[in-house]
């Protein structure tokens, strides 16, 4: 498994790179919040030469809106991964199951052939709140207090988030980086 870490407007634009082979970088959250530390955040992990993916804290309601904001403000590339974190909002709500598969349809269609489109959520969602098993490219799922790559779910994931120390630290189904390249479809250049 090859290990990575998921960023946020929290974290510096120069977190550790270090043993690691890919990154997550929060883009955008509901119609209008813009992560503005993401452009730096993904120049220094592409420097690191790890494969970059971005994620955006979905909201309920206007779906296609979301879906639109996170492809136009988001600092993506051609190949990076692309992901819906589905999770419940500070103020106690969550979007549906059916607002989240709308989401990733409308982001693959807004996006193209050229991304792989995601979804990342926990546990407890994957479980009691999906019904439709639709995780798009591929499922990101968090579950802590478990060792790295053991999520205790039956669905095949992806990538398994498992701590938040020292940063949000995930693992992917890969032995080695070049495979997560070849699956993004290029990974816009990185290096094996």
């Amino acid at each position: 498994m090859i290990k990575g870490y998921d960023v946020s407007v929290f974290q510096d634009a120069d977190f550790p790179t270090a043993g690691t082979s890919f990154a997550f970088i929060k883009g955008t959250e509901g119609r209008s919040y813009v992560n503005p530390r993401q452009k730096e955040q993904a120049a220094h992990a592409r420097a690191a030469g790890l494969v970059v993916g971005f994620y955006h804290f979905l909201h309920p309601g206007h779906i296609k809106e979301q879906a639109a904001h996170f492809v136009a403000g988001c600092a993506s590339n051609e190949y990076d991964l692309m992901v819906v974190d589905w999770e419940t909002n500070p103020d106690g709500t969550a979007a549906t199951c059916a607002e989240k598969d709308a989401f990733i349809a409308e982001v693959k269609r807004l996006r193209g052939a050229n991304h792989k489109v995601g979804l990342y959520c926990n546990r407890d969602f994957w479980r009691h709140r999906d019904t439709s098993g639709d995780a798009g490219d591929f499922l990101w799922i968090a579950e802590y207090g478990v060792a790295a790559g053991k999520p205790d779910i039956q669905s095949n994931w992806l990538f398994h988030q498992y701590t938040d120390k020292p940063l949000d630290t995930s693992v992917a189904r890969f032995a080695a980086k070049a495979e997560l390249v070849a699956f993004a479809g290029g990974a816009n250049g990185v290096k094996n």
